[in-house]
């Protein structure tokens, strides 16, 4: 499916060395069309699957609904299955619910992974507001990290976050989202077919972003940063592949700033297994965030496939990918607020073919080093090991 992978690949990897691995989720593809539960094998892992409607373009409190929801199902559910070990992947923190729950039913250890740091991450972005329901969430926070016999963070960032509530550090393991390398490992002709179906792209500069576009995401930046390079290039091109909350704003604003279909596109969200192709043809992939200090701890999945497929990234924002970028030589740090600026950045890397064909090959060289899905996996792994002593 479309968006993250990261819990099925670990699963997938930890099957394939001898586990046995119970996944219980939810997936939009099936919320219409089934009730109560439904049983699956993928690649060896069973996964249990409860229709909830979901959906990004559905209100935080909404959302926090169909969290509690699957919250309340998903306890009895896995407090149901044989384990050793319980791992809870986060967001939201509801999903501390029914792990604890189960994990004490069974009288097993709670391994707990932190995608995004809630709720200071909401809070930040003006997500939640009610004075009732951040003290609630504080305290679930307290509750998942309290429960919790290992934790798993995603940035050095964010581990730091879980130390700040007073988790003992010895007990925090910094594995953050992975490149898969072979995955992308594609001929360049794929990327070369996919340039050539579009009579607005054929050879000209591209600039690709691949996945959601909701508030924290910022896709009004990136309009706005096309309406600005239009003004002195009107060969660069913009490309969105995603969905979500702020998909109507976005292409409203591209409307009315002229570059819709001009030298700015939108195209719905793809499948994992075809974002190869299209990195391949990409000259930069890019990850943007709202102007909020808090998100630079992200470890967007996008940012490690453009590395995994040797494709120069830009960001918007400082942080521990802006250190990455700097220390590597393999992208480009675009001023958040100076468009001007980011403008002038985004042009000079982008018509230098040596720098963008060396910092492709460095970028897949970090990918091999420090984030091979494969490593990860492995630490992954001795954590889940080391909860059970």
């Amino acid at each position: 499916m479309s968006g993250g992978t990261r819990s099925y690949e670990m699963a997938r990897r930890l099957v394939s060395v001898g586990h046995e691995l119970n996944m219980v989720t939810t997936s939009r593809a099936i919320n219409n069309r089934h009730k109560g539960w439904r049983v699956t094998d993928e690649s060896g892992i069973k996964v249990h699957w409860l229709g909830v409607p979901y959906s990004n373009q559905m209100s935080f409190a909404q959302r926090i609904k169909a969290f509690l929801h699957f919250a309340a199902a998903a306890a009895a559910k896995a407090a149901s299955l044989e384990s050793d070990v319980i791992i809870a992947t986060s967001t939201p923190l509801t999903i501390a619910l029914p792990a604890v729950y189960a994990a004490k039913r069974r009288h097993v250890p709670m391994v707990f992974e932190v995608r995004d740091l809630w709720p200071t991450l909401p809070i930040a972005v003006g997500a939640l507001k009610n004075p009732l329901l951040i003290r609630g969430a504080y305290w679930l926070e307290q509750f998942a990290y309290r429960n919790a016999a290992q934790v798993i963070a995603l940035s050095p960032g964010m581990r730091d976050g879980v130390i700040k509530t007073g988790y003992p550090a010895d007990q925090v393991h910094v594995i953050p989202n992975s490149a898969d390398l072979e995955f992308f490992n594609v001929p360049a002709e794929q990327g070369i077919k996919f340039r050539q179906k579009y009579e607005w792209l054929q050879g000209r500069p591209l600039i690709i972003y691949t996945g959601a576009i909701g508030q924290a995401n910022g896709l009004s930046y990136l309009v706005r940063l096309a309406a600005k390079v239009k003004e002195t290039d009107s060969e660069v091109r913009f490309l969105v592949l995603g969905d979500g909350k702020e998909e109507q704003l976005v292409h409203d604003l591209a409307q009315s700033l002229g570059v819709l279909n001009v030298n700015f596109f939108l195209s719905e969200s793809i499948p994992k297994k075809n974002i190869p192709p299209v990195l391949s043809a990409a000259s930069i992939a890019i990850s943007t965030v709202i102007d909020i200090k808090e998100m630079w701890d992200n470890s967007a999945n996008k940012f490690f496939d453009a590395l995994a497929s040797g494709t120069p990234v830009a960001i918007n924002h400082e942080g521990w990918q802006a250190e990455l970028i700097r220390e590597k030589d393999i992208g480009m740090i675009l001023d958040g607020k100076d468009l001007h600026k980011a403008r002038e950045t985004l042009l000079k890397g982008i018509y230098d073919v040596k720098w963008l064909r060396e910092a492709g090959i460095r970028a897949k060289q970090l990918a091999k080093d420090r984030f091979d899905r494969d490593k990860l996996a492995s630490e992954f792994e001795e954590v889940l090991k080391k909860s059970l002593n």
